[in-house]
This record gives C-alpha cells, sequence and structure tokens, in this order.
C-alpha cells in the first residue's frame, strides 16, 4: 500500500491509477453476479449521471441549510417522494407526514429509537420489542441508546411473529414495537396491521423497518404481488424507514426516516446551546453532511422516474421468480420462504449439501452469495439479494448452481480440527484476546501470505456457526480488530 502521505505529492492520474488497482480486488458492484451489499439497476449512464451530481453538491454541509438552501430543497423533495410512496402525504390518511435523509437505514433506526426514548423522558429503563428476525441495527440502537431489547420469537415456517406474542412482550416501560417490511434475512414481510394494532391498544410507537424493501414493494403490489399492507396507510404505524441506496438505487448513503406527524419527530431532534459557539441544532447523528448523497440521490430519483421504477421491479420480479425455481429444482435444496419480495434464502434439506461448501463453489462459478448461521431452531441458510441487473444471469445462476450441489455433495459436511472447535465452544469470549484468535486464524489459513482471508470461507463459515452466539461475536470483533491496523512505510 503506498504512503498516504507522502512527502512530495503525487500525480494525479498516478493517484487514480492506484485507486483503480487496489478497487480490482473488490467484489464486483455491477453485472448481477453480487447477491448482497449493492444494487445495481443495470441501466447505462446512472453512475455518471449520480456522481456528477454527487460533485456539484460534495462542498455542500447540511449542517446550516440556511446557508444551504439547495440541500434543504432537495431533501425536502425526496422526503415527499417517500411519503407518497408509502402512504402519506396530502389526500392520504398521513397527511402530516414528515422526514428526514439520514446516512443509511442503521441511522434511521437509531434516530427511530431515540425519537421513541426521548418521547418518555420519565421512564427510567425504557424498551423496545422486536422479533429476532428485526435487522441487527435495532440491537445497535439499543447498545448505543441505552435501551433494553425484547426479542420476541417467529414460527420457524411462516418466520413471521405473531401478534400476540408481541403483546405479550410489551411493559410498562415500551417506549417502541417494531417490524419489518421486509426481513433482510428472509425477505418476509411481517404482519404489520396486526403488531401495529397491538401497539396502538398499549399507547407505544409502532415503527416499520422497510430499509431494506420499502422502496419495492409498493411497485410489486402494482404487479399484483400479494403482500400485506405495511405502510402510513396502516393505522398505529408512526414511523417507516426506507433506504434509497437499496432498490431506488442511489449511491450509498442515503436512507429517509419518516414520520406520521411533526409530534412524533421532535424528539429526534438534538439542540445544544449551552456553550459559547454556535447553537447546535442536528435532526440527526452527524452534524457536518456533505451535500453530495442527497445530491446523487435526487438526480437517481429524477432519471429513473416512477414508470422506470415500475419496469425494474418488474424485472427484478421475474428473476426472483427465475433464482426461485433454480433452487426447487436442486434436489436437497428447499427455499426457508416462498419468494414473495427480492429475496430468494435457501437452506439444504436433511442429506442435502453442506451450504458453507455450497457458497464457495457457488463463489467459484462467479456468483458471491451470503451465508448466514443457524439461530434457534432456524438452519443456516444462504442468501441472495435479488436486483435488476440479475435478470440476465438467471439461467447461468441455475446452471451453476446445480453444478455447485454436485461438486459441494463430495466435499462436506465441513470437518472443524478437533482442537480448534473445542476451544471456541469452550472458551468465555474474555479469553478471546487478539492473540487467541490469530492462533485460531492461522490454524484456518489465514493471515498467511496470500492474504487475511483464505480463497475458500466454508470452514470460517462452520466455525462461526458452531461458535457460542457471544464467542461469535467476539471472534470477529477480534479478527477485524487485527485487520484494521495502521499502515505504515
Amino acid at each position: 500500500m503506498a504512503d498516504a502521505l507522502p512527502e512530495q505529492g503525487v500525480p494525479a492520474q498516478e493517484i487514480l491509477d492506484e485507486l483503480c488497482a487496489l478497487r480490482r480486488a473488490d467484489q464486483p458492484t455491477h453485472g448481477g453476479r453480487l447477491f448482497a451489499y449493492v444494487y445495481d439497476p443495470g441501466l447505462a449512464g446512472l453512475d455518471d449521471l449520480a456522481n456528477a451530481a454527487h460533485a456539484i453538491s460534495a462542498p455542500v454541509n447540511g449542517l446550516d441549510p440556511t446557508a444551504f438552501p439547495s440541500l434543504l430543497a432537495m431533501e425536502n423533495a425526496l422526503v415527499g417522494a417517500a411519503a407518497k410512496l408509502l402512504g402519506g402525504g396530502p389526500g392520504s390518511s398521513a397527511p402530516d407526514v414528515v422526514g428526514n435523509v439520514t446516512s443509511g437505514g442503521t441511522e434511521s433506526l437509531i434516530l427511530a429509537v431515540k425519537a421513541a426514548r426521548d418521547a418518555h423522558p420519565s421512564i427510567v429503563a425504557p424498551r423496545i420489542v422486536v422479533p429476532v428476525t428485526g435487522h441487527a441495527a435495532f440491537a445497535k440502537a439499543a447498545h448505543y441508546l441505552g435501551v433494553r431489547l425484547d426479542a420476541v420469537p417467529v414460527d420457524p415456517v411462516t418466520l413471521r411473529p405473531s401478534a400476540a406474542d408481541v403483546a405479550a412482550a410489551i411493559t410498562a416501560d415500551t417506549v417502541l414495537v417494531a417490524c419489518s417490511a421486509p426481513s433482510y434475512a428472509h425477505g418476509v414481510v411481517d404482519p404489520v396491521e396486526e403488531i401495529a394494532k397491538v401497539a396502538t391498544a398499549a399507547g407505544v410507537r409502532c415503527h416499520v423497518d422497510a430499509c431494506f424493501g420499502g422502496w419495492v414493494l409498493p411497485y410489486l403490489r402494482r404487479l399484483g404481488a400479494d403482500l400485506p399492507p405495511f405502510d402510513f396507510s396502516v393505522p398505529g404505524v408512526t414511523s417507516i424507514s426506507v433506504d434509497l441506496h437499496k432498490y431506488a438505487y442511489a449511491p450509498k448513503g442515503t436512507s429517509i426516516l419518516l414520520h406520521r406527524d411533526p409530534a412524533l419527530r421532535a424528539p429526534q431532534y438534538f439542540a445544544f446551546g449551552d456553550w459559547p459557539g454556535y447553537t447546535m441544532i442536528n435532526p440527526g447523528v452527524s452534524s457536518t453532511r456533505s451535500g453530495g448523497p442527497i445530491a446523487a440521490a435526487y438526480a437517481t430519483l429524477r432519471r429513473i422516474g416512477d414508470d422506470g421504477y415500475l419496469r425494474l421491479a418488474a424485472t427484478t420480479r421475474e428473476a426472483v421468480q427465475g433464482l426461485a425455481a433454480a433452487v426447487e429444482a436442486v434436489d436437497g435444496l428447499r427455499l426457508m420462504a416462498p419468494a414473495s419480495s427480492t429475496v430468494v434464502c435457501m437452506t439444504a434439506e436433511p442429506g442435502g449439501p453442506d451450504l458453507f461448501v455450497l457458497a464457495d463453489e457457488l463463489t467459484a462459478r462467479g456468483f458471491h452469495t451470503q451465508p448466514q448461521m443457524h439461530y434457534g431452531d432456524l438452519p443456516a441458510s444462504i442468501h441472495l439479494t435479488v436486483t435488476a441487473a440479475v435478470a440476465p444471469h438467471v439461467a447461468e445462476f441455475a446452471t451453476a448452481l446445480a453444478d455447485a450441489v454436485a461438486a459441494a455433495r463430495p466435499l462436506g459436511p465441513v470437518q472443524l480440527p478437533a482442537e480448534v472447535l473445542a476451544t471456541v465452544t469452550g472458551l468465555d469470549p474474555a479469553q478471546l484476546t487478539g492473540d487467541v484468535v490469530a492462533a485460531l486464524a492461522g490454524a484456518l489459513g489465514m493471515g498467511g501470505e496470500g492474504g487475511p482471508l483464505p480463497e475458500r470461507m466454508a470452514v470460517v463459515n462452520a466455525l462461526l456457526d458452531a461458535a457460542p452466539v457471544a464467542v461469535r461475536e467476539r471472534l470477529l470483533v477480534e479478527f477485524l480488530g487485527l485487520l484494521q491496523r495502521p499502515a505504515f512505510d
């Protein structure tokens, strides 16, 4: 790695060449072969437009909208578009909906929890009720904000929580009930109407985490998909989060948090004037905000338009149906849930292939998937986030999947070294120091001359799957700490 602060400045083209060389080690962000982390509509010229828009507004600071009204105008326009899409605005059941652009889904969820917590300052130990399939960002919000998270189980077949279990989890200290539309892991829309009803009966806010699918579900419904109501048309839904950098296909760094009315949003703000400087007032976690992501999102929405999003949703739906059929056609695999949104989630039948080996075999065939660990009675699985760019590759994926399963069968199940397995299952997480984790990584072929990660990840994933949750978390914390070290020349 080159020195980030050389004695003499480096020519611009040389720097750009260095960046391009570094990017060649990354997963492909375009082309429909990466089923997680990125969202590709497959539209020519969209990146160039978004990058140009980003450059125009990158120097703008969202800290003070009176100094930079252009950013305020674009943010309000984005919020209005999201509100209209999700059942709010003039003429709707939520005519006074308000909102803000955030840096991503995690910030949106943190702010939803903050607003609910701060609306009840008399509650000393606030709690939130979240299905176990709710995004991990709720746990992060609870951790950051000092809120207790009460997890609600889901049915092992439908993968949905019951409203009765949600109601039973609500206490006098509950400030927020959450549900997903859809859940990230399995692509299942929770019973929002029923959950919102029990939240309303208890006098508690109900947040719908639609970060993942909120921008595409309304279009899928217009195309005839049988999806339950989840937006502001549902009485009792008090806030909704939706990411623009997912199925609105905007560049990374834009999500929207909507509240049904301004009074519900008010506790989201942070204001402070008890110091000699300017009085700080922020709607989000960050104070300084670059206008670049907001301008890029604004340009993206304007370029694609409502009709364009409907076409992209139709293309995505066809891809989902094709991928789901490919899974169902392979002996030894099954869908975790009907593929009714934009997720295809598969698991193995008894006697089927080792899923972690299967993920490696798919990678070897050019398709990068996301393995998921088992959870309670729910088996390990492979998650596919499907975008419009996947559609041209469905037939190719079907062939690759069948071939990968055939190759995985004789290679699995993964056998972990006995001493390694004993270490991860028997250790107190506090004993997992950096040195211990480095030794484990070395035993698994990680951190050598070939780089920090082996080419095949099945053994690593099997180890993480075998480890108790607290040990798994500590393993990853320490391993990430080993990776994130300053580079000195």
